[in-house]
């Protein structure tokens, strides 16, 4: 199994997945040229992608799909209303989209897409299986239900959101109507939000990536020290059940699992 974090965070976000020979892309929300390096660095070639599964529909997002759809006609999958949400939904060939409901499977993989809250039209996350193997993929979510945290159980794998430090954020240059978006329960998920999500979370040897930082209301020895501290009084070690890793904007960050 293999995790390549392209890019994370409010200017773009991109996550290359390869369980068992499959291969998906999850979310382009930076230019087609960009993804197409990155993989190219990781000796994957867009062409042999087996599909791209969208999480939403808001530009950081989806900001590269049309120019990919356009050139090398990936199938993408996504629920209905974020097809007919995208700014861009005209432009993608109808052959082109799959539209989802909660479980299907891709090349012998069996993914549940699962409901989060956020403010777009039906977002989800993705938990991608085969075997005894589990990756699951939630970032852009204002709350962690019990639906969510159940299905982030028993991941090897988990990228998950860790947005903003609270304090920072109201501190912060946002105008007001924007710090409450982000901190309503359809905005995104803090580090305290995240680190208590992995507490709670049944573990066996999961390597977490800390997704989405805010660069403006976040800093990454922040997030990771906040999230350390509270699972650490919890009396979990890290290194142990759980390795802590930090995903960046713009530089590719890849974990491997067995």
């Amino acid at each position: 199994m293999q995790v390549s974090v392209l890019a994370s965070g409010s200017k773009g976000n991109s996550i290359f997945v390869e369980v068992a020979g499959t291969r998906l892309l999850i979310d382009a929300g930076i230019s087609a040229r960009r993804i197409k390096k990155s993989l190219a660095e990781i000796d994957v070639a867009v062409e042999d992608l087996d599909g791209i599964l969208l999480t939403h529909e808001h530009r950081d997002h989806v900001g590269g799909l049309k120019t990919l759809t356009k050139n090398y006609r990936l199938p993408i999958y996504t629920r209905a209303d974020t097809f007919r949400s995208m700014y861009c939904a005209a432009d993608i060939p109808e052959e082109c989209c799959q539209a989802i409901g909660e479980d299907f499977q891709i090349g012998g993989l069996d993914i549940r897409a699962f409901n989060i809250s956020h403010d777009a039209a039906d977002p989800v996350g993705y938990s991608i299986r085969k075997k005894d193997f589990k990756c699951t993929v939630v970032t852009d979510l204002g709350f962690v239900s019990s639906s969510v945290q159940a299905a982030i159980d028993n991941s090897n794998m988990l990228v998950l959101e860790a947005n903003h430090d609270p304090q920072l954020l109201r501190d912060g240059s946002y105008p007001w109507a924007l710090k409450q978006r982000i901190l309503s329960n359809r905005g995104h998920l803090s580090n305290n939000d995240a680190a208590w999500a992995i507490v709670r979370m049944q573990k066996q040897q999961t390597k977490v990536l800390l997704a989405h930082l805010s660069e403006e209301n976040n800093r990454p020895e922040v997030a990771h020290s906040t999230i350390c501290e509270i699972i650490q009084s919890q009396g979990f070690a890290l290194g142990a059940e759980l390795n802590l890793h930090l995903t960046k904007p713009d530089e590719t960050v890849t974990l491997f699992a067995d």
